[in-house]
């Protein structure tokens, strides 16, 4: 006798069917849910320009109307009127570059910087450049939201470290920093390398720090320097990188221009884009100056790099603590340890070199100052000093006639010491 299951089967069967088309509907709607968003995002990131220049290392530079830049997607700068230059300069300023660059080991003096796009043209007045964002960009993020942001906690905490901050972020710190007062603004000389790192989710910075606020959920932050990131830029350049948060990198602030809030006025310089050339070990040292501070008159924070290009300004609205003064200072150095294989990683710090190798072979920051509530450049007071773990990356300082306060920092990561 037959058991008449042939239709049974015929039924699963095309039950089946119809999931797996329903299944592959849903991955197909998934898939073109998830190309629109990115769509949308890189119409948010790239804006219309005038003209496009494409630089030697891949990057595209656009030529962007000033008018037309991402800060003022922010519903708060809908009718601000830019302010094209600085009320006031610190005082000291352009006296203290008048300063020998000189250190007492040798140098080849002062060496210019310059930005690899450069060599193949330049923006046009009332545009600024911006590096243009591809769709591979986005996707090495974790999220589309998260792109362009740093991790939560990844900030150095020093004297009270608390664990969780060394611990939970895996980054690590060599840094210099005053705390105690109330600080306007501040400067370094930053040497430029360009470090290797070991997995593509880690990175390599050299910056500094201007902090208001405690190290809770509501810190407020500016930051600049330099950066090799592969995860951000899809490369190991060495980029000049911005950075601000004013609620502890949850929700707000970004990398360079890559959400409203910075407005920028240069049309020579661009956020995230390649330095050149950079420093290399026992031969021609280069470095970048950087100075960030507070117009007394308007309120806004604003950064100059070099001797003479202010690139712009991040308005005070941004922010609750920095509206009215930083509480710290940090320069220096942080990596991303992912520890890799269950050991510390070999990504470097500045030049990869500990401290005491000294010049031309490990990375420094000098002629380091803070502004002070008069819009005067002083000299830091009580500078303290800051690593997770010395014999992996580590910071000394000094100070003499023609670096000011300095100090080398850095360092290759793991070594017999640091497992």
């Amino acid at each position: 006798m037959g058991c008449g299951c042939g239709g049974t089967v015929v039924l699963v069967l095309s039950i089946w069917g119809l999931f797996l088309i329903s299944l592959s509907s849903a991955s197909r709607l998934g898939a073109s849910k998830q190309k629109l968003q990115l769509n949308r995002h890189l119409n948010r990131f790239n804006k219309p320009y005038v003209k496009t220049i494409q630089s030697p290392d891949g990057d595209i530079i656009d030529c962007v109307h000033i008018s037309k830049q991402p800060a003022f997607d922010h519903p708060f700068l809908k009718d601000h009127k830019i302010q094209m230059r600085p009320n006031f300069h610190p005082e000291g300023l352009f006296d203290e570059n008048k300063l020998s660059e000189k250190p007492k080991e040798g140098s080849n003096g002062p060496n210019t910087i310059t930005q690899l796009w450069h060599a193949n043209g330049k923006c046009p007045k009332d545009t600024i450049p911006i590096r243009r964002t591809k769709e591979e960009d986005v996707l090495r993020a974790s999220s589309v939201k998260r792109y362009g942001r740093k991790k939560h906690k990844s900030i150095p905490k020093p004297r009270s470290a608390d664990p969780d901050i060394i611990n939970q972020s895996g980054h690590q710190h060599a840094i210099a920093y005053v705390e105690g007062d109330k600080y306007y603004g501040a400067k370094a000389t930053i040497n430029v390398w360009e470090p290797k790192i070991q997995q593509p989710n880690e990175f390599s910075l050299s910056q500094l720090w201007v902090l208001g606020g405690s190290f809770g959920q509501d810190l407020n932050s500016i930051e600049a320097g330099w950066q090799v990131s592969p995860d951000l830029y899809g490369d190991n350049n060495t980029r000049l990188f911005t950075y601000w948060t004013s609620d502890a990198y949850q929700a707000t602030g970004c990398y360079n221009l890559l959400c409203s809030g910075f407005i920028q006025v240069n049309d020579n310089i661009a956020m995230g884009a390649s330095i050149s050339p950079i420093s290399e070990y026992s031969n021609s040292q280069y470095d970048i100056s950087i100075t960030i501070w507070k117009d007394p008159k308007e309120g806004h924070w604003w950064m100059q790099f070099g001797n003479n290009l202010v690139l712009g300004y991040w308005p005070s609205f941004l922010f609750s603590y920095l509206a009215d003064s930083a509480s710290m200072i940090e320069w220096g150095g942080e990596v991303v340890n992912s520890e890799p294989n269950g050991q510390h990683t070999s990504t470097q710090m500045g030049s990869g070199q500990f401290p005491e190798q000294g010049f031309g072979k490990a990375s420094y920051f000098k002629n380091i100052q803070v502004v002070d509530s008069s819009n005067i450049l002083k000299t830091p007071k009580g500078l303290g000093t800051y690593t997770e773990q010395s014999n992996c990356y580590d910071v000394q300082t000094g100070s003499n006639d023609n670096w000011g306060h300095y100090f080398y920092y850095g360092g290759p990561g793991k070594n017999p010491n640091c497992p």
